[in-house]
């Protein structure tokens, strides 16, 4: 009895997500949860042989992903290739922004999950391309 008391004290209450839209990413953060559709998608590594069993397959996409506030690029690797057709509006939980000769892009690591959903009734911002703004690394020394 003891233990059932509990196991029911170290149930933590799940936290409900919170929404974010596409033009309020910054570089350097995580955690992000949002829903985009899926306006592009362009193959740029496709490596693994079939010859040999011991390589990896490994493939990595690049696709423009949004929402009614701006869109950026998605860099979708190995089984996300497949989820990310154009046309397909998905939920990204946990997503983070690495940044790539200095420009943002969205990321799902082994921690984050990529849920297709229904169509989304919104039309993509493609105007605002988050991608396209170059960052620099500034050292700030305090005084």
């Amino acid at each position: 009895m003891a233990t059932s008391s509990r196991s029911a004290a170290v149930k933590r209450e799940l936290r409900k997500p919170v929404f974010v839209k596409v033009s309020g990413l910054k570089p350097g953060t995580n955690g992000h949860t949002l829903i985009v559709k899926v306006i592009g998608s362009n193959m740029v590594l496709a490596k693994g042989s079939a010859v040999s069993t011991h390589l990896r397959n490994t493939s990595i996409a690049e696709c423009l992903v949004g929402d009614e506030t701006g869109c950026i690029l998605f860099t979708a690797r190995n089984d996300q290739v497949n989820v990310m057709e154009p046309g397909t509006t998905v939920i990204l939980r946990n997503a983070k922004i690495d940044m790539f000769k200095g420009c943002m892009r969205l990321a799902v690591d082994k921690w984050g999950r990529i849920e297709v959903t229904e169509a989304a009734a919104f039309d993509v911002k493609e105007d605002n391309n988050l991608s396209l703004i170059e960052y620099e690394l500034v050292n700030v020394v305090q005084e």
